[in-house]
């Protein structure tokens, strides 16, 4: 199964070469790498030249009209080789185990119906497997599968509040705000969206959509927007022996403020994209949910050690929020 591996970058040249060297000894070599640098120098073009191994690797600088996570993606499909047949997307600061090509191919393989598949990002990951007879708290633990992990402080109020439906990872509730992430079980799971860092899709999907627009710069969320606009081709499916780490690298990041409008606005945005018609129950939870986790990311300012930028990300909260009531994005299937 021939793979074209996309990745899409910004300013982070050492990044993008730890991830490249972590292609070096995949089980199951890509068929060609296709690195599209939205960079506004040339370090990552620089670092990347210095770069050798079996694979082609087809290196683009792009001009300022194509920069932006979901023109860069558009930009690297568009020059896919035609013989490939799945285009695989990672993010430029994460790296792999060295069977992840292996366990993507093979769940294709295993899955006609699969449009899509992702893997498991394994270096945060606090599930831990519960033992024969072993409880703990379902108000401070998740458990699925025989696995459970700590809830964070957002989730636990979420409980207190009714707000935390009981549903697996990466299905989403009708009115949003699920959970993400899976046990590393070695099991593959059906989910209804695939996770921007590590996602690949069959090439033929490409004949029917791409990236969306509305997502534009950093593009919170368009991963999230592409898989819900898959589902209507095919499944989704998430292998968790498909392993990687993601190192959450800060350089190309948006300012806080922005990001926060992005969270409320691109959130909603996604939510009616899944659900073009709601219940007015299910329209309060997600009203009551945005303003609680706004809340919450507050409490930060107090109790964490980031002050300015908890207060930036909830002022752009807050604005996004208060927008919506007078202007809502349209919506595009």
């Amino acid at each position: 199964m021939k793979i074209s591996l996309v990745i899409c970058t910004y300013m982070r040249p050492d990044a993008i070469m730890d991830l490249l060297e972590s292609v070096k000894p995949q089980r199951l070599q890509p068929h060609e790498i296709i690195i599209v640098d939205g960079s506004t120098n040339e370090e990552t073009k620089r670092a990347v030249s210095g770069f050798s191994c079996e694979v082609p690797v087809h290196y683009h600088l792009v001009e300022p009209g194509h920069r932006g996570l979901t023109r860069q993606r558009n930009f690297g499909t568009a020059r896919v080789a035609a013989e490939s047949e799945i285009v695989a997307f990672l993010d430029d600061d994460v790296v792999l185990h060295p069977q992840y090509f292996e366990e993507i191919a093979k769940t294709f393989a295993a899955h006609p119906e699969a449009i899509g598949v992702g893997g498991l990002d394994v270096r945060e990951n606090g599930y831990f497997k519960l033992q024969p007879g072993q409880e703990v708290s379902r108000f401070s633990h998740y458990v699925f599968d025989g696995y459970a992990t700590p809830d964070s402080l957002r989730f636990k109020i979420r409980k207190l509040f009714g707000l935390m439906p009981d549903l697996p990872p990466d299905i989403i509730p009708a009115y949003s705000h699920g959970r993400s992430g899976h046990p590393p079980s070695g099991k593959t799971y059906e989910v209804e969206h695939l996770i921007g860092l590590s996602m690949a899709y069959r090439k033929s999907l490409f004949g029917h959509i791409r990236f969306s627009p509305y997502f534009e710069g950093y593009g919170l969320y368009e991963d999230f927007d592409f898989s819900l606009r898959s589902l209507a081709y095919g499944k989704l499916y998430v292998n968790t022996k498909a392993t990687l780490e993601h190192y959450h690298v800060a350089p190309g990041r948006p300012n806080f403020y922005k990001y926060g409008q992005m969270v409320v606005t691109n959130g909603w945005y996604v939510w009616r994209l899944r659900f073009p018609k709601t219940r007015l129950a299910d329209t309060l939870k997600w009203h009551l949910t945005c303003l609680l986790l706004t809340h919450i990311r507050l409490l930060i300012v107090v109790k964490g050690p980031h002050r300015g930028d908890a207060v930036r990300d909830y002022l752009g909260r807050m604005k996004a929020w208060f927008v919506l009531w007078f202007k809502k994005p349209r919506v595009v299937l």
